[in-house]
Parts: structure tokens; sequence; C-alpha cells
């Protein structure tokens, strides 16, 4: 008899729920601000694209194709993500998010060279990489800053499917984002008590559709790849003109 297979999300479905989650953060910071269940739900959509990056790096065929492709795209959503952040075309101060994964990536692929050390050499070059990121996120002032680089080395230091990982990825993910990003206080009532939550807390929940995924690709069409990459600047144009609509 055929085994029932257990719940679970594909690469593609993976790749959809992120990017329904970040239009939902970009619907309330352009059009909906006082939907803050918008924004709250925004905040699961960055790890799982950071997993998803780490993701592809160890399943592409084309490791330089893959980042140059990452690289292209970044260049092409900058100026929507300009629009979006800094009303205007060129605004230095904040970058677009692929830049981080970017930047993240090519960190792994150092991490990957320092695999060939000796343990206590690869221990420590490989401290050096996370201080590196960390520095490089906040100097290069992209998307997550330095917590965003740190988001994709994350889901490359923990990548098995054990409670261990799960442990890290939970860990780090709550260093990452209640104790250093920190942000927006929500009162929330529980059981009768009011109780302070971190917004940013809620990208924990990332955790849950990310331990659903077990490898499958999904959708293998090349024109559903390059739909999940254009989405990006595509909907932040498109939000900006709705905008400036209804602003008049």
């Amino acid at each position: 008899m055929e085994q029932k297979r257990t719940a679970e999300l594909t690469s593609a479905g993976l790749h959809l729920l992120a990017m329904g989650l970040m239009l939902c953060d970009h619907l309330w910071a352009m059009l909906f601000p006082a939907a803050q269940w918008l924004t709250w739900l925004g905040r699961i959509a960055f790890p799982i694209f950071a997993f998803m990056a780490v993701e592809g790096y160890f399943h592409t065929r084309n490791l330089r194709r893959y980042l140059l492709r990452l690289l292209v795209w970044a260049l092409l959503s900058e100026i929507p993500f300009d629009l979006m952040y800094g009303g205007s075309m060129f605004y230095p101060y904040h970058q677009n998010v692929i830049w981080t994964l970017l930047l993240g990536l090519l960190l792994v692929a150092l991490l990957e060279k320092i695999r060939e050390f000796r343990p206590l050499l690869r221990w420590m070059a490989s401290a050096g990489v996370v201080v590196l990121g960390f520095c490089l996120g906040y100097a290069a002032m992209i998307d997550y800053y330095g917590a965003g680089v740190l988001t994709v080395l994350t889901f490359y230091f923990f990548r098995q499917r054990n409670w261990k990982s799960f442990l890290g990825q939970l860990l780090c993910l709550y260093i990452l984002n209640v104790e250093l990003l920190g942000g927006y206080y929500t009162v929330v009532t529980v059981l009768g008590h009011e109780v302070e939550v971190v917004q940013q807390g809620m990208a924990l929940l990332a955790l849950l559709p990310i331990w659903l995924y077990r490898g499958r690709q999904g959708c293998r069409k090349t024109w559903f790849q390059y739909a999940c990459y254009a989405f990006y600047p595509l909907h932040m144009l498109i939000l900006v003109q709705i905008q400036r609509w209804m602003l008049g």
C-alpha cells in the first residue's frame, strides 16, 4: 500500500508564501498603515527567503550563474526599492533585500572553502566570517542590516533536519529578531494578562512552513523562476503608483 505523505510544502510553495507575506508588509507600508496585522504577517517573509536562498545555493547546477542572477535582480530592484522606501529614484541610505541574500550567499561560499581548514583554524575563520558579515550588513545599509546576513548564515550552519538544527534556528532567529532588531511592541491579552510582544518576533513563525518543506521543488518551469524574481521590483513599482494615485 502507498504510504500517505505528511503535510509538506514544495520550494515553489514556499516562494509563493513568502511573496504573499512580503506583499502584506508592503501593503501596510504604502497603502494601509492602520492595518498592523499586515506588517505582523510580513515579518515572517524574510527568514523564508533566507532559507530558500541557502537551499538554492546547494541545489543549483551553476553557482556562478545563480549568484549573477541575484546580482542582476538586485540592480534591477534598487530603483523600485528606493522609490518605495525613500520616495526618490536614488536613496543611498538603504538597499533592497536581494543584496542581503547575495552577501549572505557569498559568505556561505567562503565558509564552504573554510571547511577544508583544520578544526581549530576552521572555527576561528568561521567566527571571523560571521563578524565580517554582521559588520558588512550595517556598513552597506542593506535590508535587515547585519541581522539579515546572519539569518542567511543561520540556515547554513543549521541545515540538518533534526531537533538540534531546529533549536539552533529557533535560538538564532530569536536573538536576531527579538534581541537585536527589536522594534515595535504590541500589547496582547493572554489568559487575562497583558503581555508585550515584539512585532519582529513574528519572524520565528517562519520555521513552521520551513519545517513542512521536504526538499521537493514543485513547479520547475523557467517562467515561474523568473516570475518570482520579477515580482519583487514589479510589485513595488505598482504600489508606488497606486500610492501616488491615492494621494492625488
